[in-house]
This record gives structure tokens, sequence and C-alpha cells, in this order.
């Protein structure tokens, strides 16, 4: 089955989204400076801070960021709404600086998890399906390629083909029990395997407010910027969905790595 081209175009349009530079490469060039000096200027324990802040932040995010949004589908995604919100959750972020990351970033996080299930309900998903509530979350390991990335790792089919299991197991454990046991190992294994990606989002972001022409900037600015490399995803992501749910996966896939040709 051929894709006709008014499909192959929002098929193009995700392409450049999902394969657009990752969030360093949009940081250096929104503020000229390279986040590389941010890293040096952290305190020795960051790394495990930034783990478990992405681990406790996906899983507050999973659990409260869907369950009062209308379960419509079809509807205009509220994207800049979004925006300034997790701008004014940064506020506070950017002004206690790495310290204040355990309490801003599930907070910035759940109001990201609410735009991108926003944006998934306007494609078309129905946000109440376990399925759906899983591709949400997947959305957070698809950072995009940074500049040193092999393509081959780092591209959004081999992203999707690596959680695949951990996404089928958790669907298929929320369509039966629900969040009642949110401890349960397929969805304590699916959110360790997203965190480990998110994460080095997350460390980029901190390291940038690390480096004085930037953090001076203020953690509304990068936040802002935070969400809408996420929001890029979840629109290149759930068009992608949209166009697997009419064509089948293996043609959209087909079609999708053409476009690089």
């Amino acid at each position: 089955m051929s894709i006709p081209e008014k499909d192959l175009e929002d098929l193009r349009y995700a392409r450049s989204l999902l394969e657009n530079p990752g969030l360093a490469a949009k940081i250096t060039n929104m503020f000229g400076a390279p986040i590389e000096k941010g890293f040096a200027l952290l305190p020795k324990n960051w790394s495990d801070i930034v783990a478990s802040s992405t681990q406790k932040a996906l899983t507050v995010a999973m659990e409260a960021a869907i369950v009062t949004m209308n379960k419509r589908s079809g509807q205009t995604s509220s994207d800049f709404l979004h925006k300034i919100l997790v701008a004014a959750s940064g506020a506070g972020g950017g002004f206690f600086g790495f310290p204040a990351l355990p309490v801003e970033l599930p907070i910035s996080t759940t109001i990201m998890m609410r735009s991108i299930a926003d944006i998934a309900r306007s494609e078309g998903e129905q946000i109440s399906e376990p399925e759906t509530k899983m591709a949400c979350i997947e959305v957070f390991a698809l950072g995009g390629p940074g500049k040193d990335d092999d393509a081959a790792e780092t591209g959004y089919f081999v992203i999707r083909a690596g959680l695949a299991r951990a996404v089928t197991e958790a669907a298929q454990y929320m369509a039966e029990r629900g969040m009642a046991e949110k401890g349960a190992p397929v969805i304590v294994r699916l959110i360790s395997q997203v965190a480990s990606r998110f994460g080095v989002q997350v460390s980029e972001k901190v390291a940038a407010q690390a480096v004085p022409v930037i953090g001076a900037a203020g953690g509304s600015i990068l936040n802002m910027l935070f969400v809408d490399h996420f929001q890029d995803m979840a629109r290149g992501h759930f068009i992608v969905r949209r166009l697997e749910g009419k064509y089948g996966y293996d043609e959209v896939k087909k079609s999708y790595d053409g476009l690089s040709r």
C-alpha cells in the first residue's frame, strides 16, 4: 500500500521534527555558548541527583498528568499555554539553581506530559487508552540526535524498537489492573528505560543553567526551550502513529526511511 502525497507530506514533517538536532545543539544555537562548560561546574554527585530526579519525575507525570484531561480526541492542542506553564515552573529552578532540580523537575515534567497528551489527542489518539498513555511516556525517550550521535543508534524507529517490549507489557498491565500497583515491575522497567534517555536531556538543561552566560537568562527561557523540544518530539511521534493506524507500521517505516535518501 503506497502512502498518498498528502499523508506523505505529514510524514516528511514528522521526520523533520524527530530527526532534528537534540536539545544541547538547540541550546547552543540559541545562546551561542557550548554547554559542555557547564558540566564542569556541577557538583560531584550531579549524575546521581539527575538520575533519581528523572525517575521520580516520570513516575509522578505518568500518574497525575492525564487523569483530569478531557478524553475527546481531535481537539487543537494548547502548545503555547503549556510552554508558559513550564516556563513559570522553571523560574524557581533558575533562581535556586541545581539544588531545586528534585522539586522543579517533577512539576515541569508533569506539565510536559499533559502537553504531550494534548498533542496526542489532537492527532486523534484516545488518551484514556493504556497504549496511548505509554506512547506519551515514550516521547521522553525521543530526545533527537545529538551532534556526536551515530544516527544508526539514535534514529526514531531504533529507539521505539528498543522500547517496544516494555511499552507493550506496561500497556497490557495497565489495561488489566490500571495504575493501582505503581511499583509493578513492568511499569518500573519502562520508566527506567525512558529515564535513562530523558536524563540525558535533563543533564544538558542543568549544565546549561550552570554556564554563567546562559544561567543568567533564567530557568524560564531554558524551560520554554525544553518543553518546545519535547512538543516537537510528541508532534512527530503521534503523526507517525496516526499514519501507522492507516497504512501499517511496516509501510510507514519504509516510507520514513526512504525520505532520508
